[in-house]
Parts: structure tokens; C-alpha cells; sequence
């Protein structure tokens, strides 16, 4: 496409609009998977395994539809959840 009046490519503005749409579902997304988190670490610190078990299968859902859609690594996922997983096993075993 032809340059616009004000000497900016319409390629450019395209590409931002596109960045800006990114960025917002991207920080939606890792938003969501912190919440999560979060939840989990508070229920690892109560007495409730069960829940804190449950909690683990929703922060593994988030960690990978997070990484599923490029929000982040899929390795960094890996790690978290594996992370995760060890804390939950030490938690059980002291309990």
C-alpha cells in the first residue's frame, strides 16, 4: 500500500495494532496462570492436600494453555510444573 499523508507505512500502523492485540491477550493470559498460582502456594501452606491436588490440576491447565499459545516458553512451563509438583510431594510427605 502507498505511505499515508503523514509519512507513516500502513504497514507499520498494521503491525501495531497487531503487537497491541498480542500483548493484551498475552498479559491476560499470564494474569490468569499468576491467580492460579498464587491460590495454590496460599493451600500448600493450610492443612487441605486435597485441595492443594485439585489446585495443581488447574495450575497445569493454565501453564500449558499459556504456553500452548506462545504466552510464554513451553519449557518454562515444564519447569513451573514440575516445581509445583515437588512442593506438593514434600507437603504430602510432612503431612
Amino acid at each position: 500500500m502507498a505511505k499515508l499523508k503523514t509519512g507513516r507505512h500502513t504497514s507499520a500502523l498494521k503491525q501495531i495494532r497487531q503487537s497491541d492485540k498480542r500483548n493484551s491477550r498475552n498479559s491476560g493470559l499470564k494474569k490468569k496462570v499468576k491467580e492460579v498460582v498464587k491460590e495454590f502456594l496460599i493451600s500448600l501452606d493450610g492443612t487441605d492436600v486435597k485441595k492443594s491436588e485439585k489446585l495443581l490440576a488447574e495450575v497445569y491447565s493454565r501453564w500449558d494453555k499459556a504456553a500452548k499459545s506462545g504466552a510464554i516458553h513451553k519449557k518454562t512451563a515444564s519447569r513451573k510444573k514440575a516445581q509445583f509438583a515437588k512442593k506438593l510431594t514434600v507437603k504430602k510427605k510432612s503431612a
